[in-house]
């Protein structure tokens, strides 16, 4: 594939329109995609952006081929955030020798990143071509790779940082068209979230890349003494040490434009002298719950695990691949209401989709043209639903072909339609289910029926002609 011949078109959040996807290199495409900080279980907010740019990561293999692109979705395991969940959790082991704080931060961040990578797992997510810690980056590398001091030093020696009070600043007004990103009024510019406005700083909007730490605090020995990095230049020195200087597309969520992306590209470009750090910027929008912003404080805060694992939302639990064809059926760049109704029109879509597809033989077929041309526009991916329901009437009309298209397409899409029923735990379900409905316990039992049709297990309730007893049959029908 040529890099102009793709047909595929990308919203660049950087021009604020839709452009023809040209990269750098057709051979080697390269997507970079800012992962999770591990001090908590990741939420659904989180799980948009990791499925979005899944689908785009895998059109890009089908045009490109799956040896020709290159993902890199970090991991960010050093911030104020793990410090503090790690004092919160083993503030007492700590106290009393058992632990020291870096002991404790890691027991933090292998338990979160160990979820996360079962979340995505769940959601129908392939793994990152490269996936790399944030604290692996800090220090000069034997292989070489960039690291975060190393961008520091950079930085310093092209007059584009300074020391201050203990920290190493990045100096905004050093670059003219700092904020082109996020379009922002400069008065509007602030250094963000994880920065205090401090007067040490020679404007409000200079933002933190290397700061001191105390004793007690986790840190890396560094010309600027014993510290830690700020959050931006961590994902600057992940996605050069993989990618290179300029790299074709950067994703993440909306929330990220600024301040993270706009001072990542504000190190990078800076740091290695280039005009660009990424070619094309793609941001998803944000997340409701209900009708609501997502808030522990109005109690519709939940986690991908709560959701896969708990009835916590809507009284049950949901299969990952309901959550991801929920988050789908929004375009991604349009802010999605993650609601129970949303996930059982997902489950009801898939359910019929699923068992056109068993009427189709073991011959495989390959992805339509009009999945991929879909996708293809700016992963317009209600359009490609669109035609897997045309395929799905088709198929039971009785046409194989269309039965086919329709598994490869959803193969394509990252559904499985090819997973075994676990008979053992049917059947144990059933038990579970016929116990509560001799308790008269109907709402259970009604939950364990509907969760398992929504696994594509169908009961059939009757009585045993030889004792009268109650008993239940079941069968795959998705």
């Amino acid at each position: 594939m040529s890099a102009t011949a793709s047909g595929l078109r990308l919203t660049n959040t950087l021009t604020r329109t839709k452009e023809d996807f040209s990269p750098i290199d057709a051979s080697n495409v390269r997507m970079y995609v800012c992962g999770p900080t591990v001090y908590d279980f990741a939420h659904i907010g989180n799980a948009r952006p990791v499925i979005v740019f899944d689908v785009l990561y895998r059109l890009l293999r089908h045009i490109y081929g799956a040896d020709h692109v290159t993902y890199v979705r970090n991991i960010t395991d050093v911030d104020d955030k793990i410090n503090a969940r790690a004092l919160r959790d083993f503030g007492d082991d700590i106290a009393a020798g058992r632990l020291t704080l870096n002991e404790a931060i890691r027991k933090v961040t292998e338990k979160t990143a160990d979820q996360f990578h079962k979340d995505v797992k769940a959601l129908g997510c392939l793994p990152p071509t490269f996936e790399p810690r944030a604290t692996e980056f800090v220090q000069p590398r034997e292989d070489g790779r960039t690291d975060m001091i190393g961008l520091i030093q950079s930085l310093i020696e092209r007059g584009h940082a300074y020391e201050a009070a203990g920290e190493v600043l990045f100096d905004t007004a050093s670059m003219p068209d700092y904020g082109e990103l996020s379009k922002r009024p400069l008065d509007e510019q602030q250094a963000g979230a994880r920065i205090a406005v401090d007067t040490h700083k020679k404007n409000p909007q200079d933002f933190v890349l290397w700061k001191l730490s105390s004793p007690e605090e986790p840190g890396w020995q560094s010309p600027w003494g014993r510290g830690r990095p700020g959050w931006h230049i961590e994902c600057s020195a992940m996605s050069s040490a993989y990618l290179g200087e300029i790299f074709d597309i950067h994703g993440g969520g909306l929330d990220l434009i600024f301040p993270h992306h706009e001072n990542e590209i504000a190190q990078s470009r800076c740091a290695h002298g280039t005009s660009v750090m990424a070619n094309y910027w793609m941001h998803n929008g944000f997340l409701q719950v209900e009708g609501q912003k997502m808030s522990k404080s109005l109690g519709n805060f939940f986690t991908i695990r709560e959701l896969l694992e708990t009835d916590s939302f809507g009284g049950r639990e949901w299969p990952g691949e309901v959550l991801r064809l929920a988050m789908l059926m929004t375009h991604y760049r349009e802010p999605i209401d993650f609601a129970v109704r949303k996930l059982e029109e997902a489950e009801n879509t898939l359910r019929k989709w699923k068992r056109a597809a068993d009427l189709a033989s073991a011959s495989a077929a390959d992805v339509p043209v009009q999945v991929i041309a879909a996708l293809s526009d700016d992963l317009a991916t209600y359009s490609a639903f669109q035609f897997l329901t045309q395929l799905a009437g088709d198929a039971i009309d009785g046409n194989e072909s269309a039965a086919a298209s329709l598994r490869a397409a959803l193969e394509f899409l990252g559904f499985d339609v090819s997973a075994e029923v676990d008979k053992a735990a049917v059947d144990e379900a059933i038990a579970a289910r016929l116990a509560f409905i001799g308790q008269k316990n109907w709402a259970e039992a009604d939950r364990i029926r509907d969760e398992l049709l929504g696994q594509g297990v169908q009961l059939k309730d009757g009585k045993d002609p030889a004792t009268g007893q109650r008993i239940t049959t079941w069968e795959v029908k998705r």
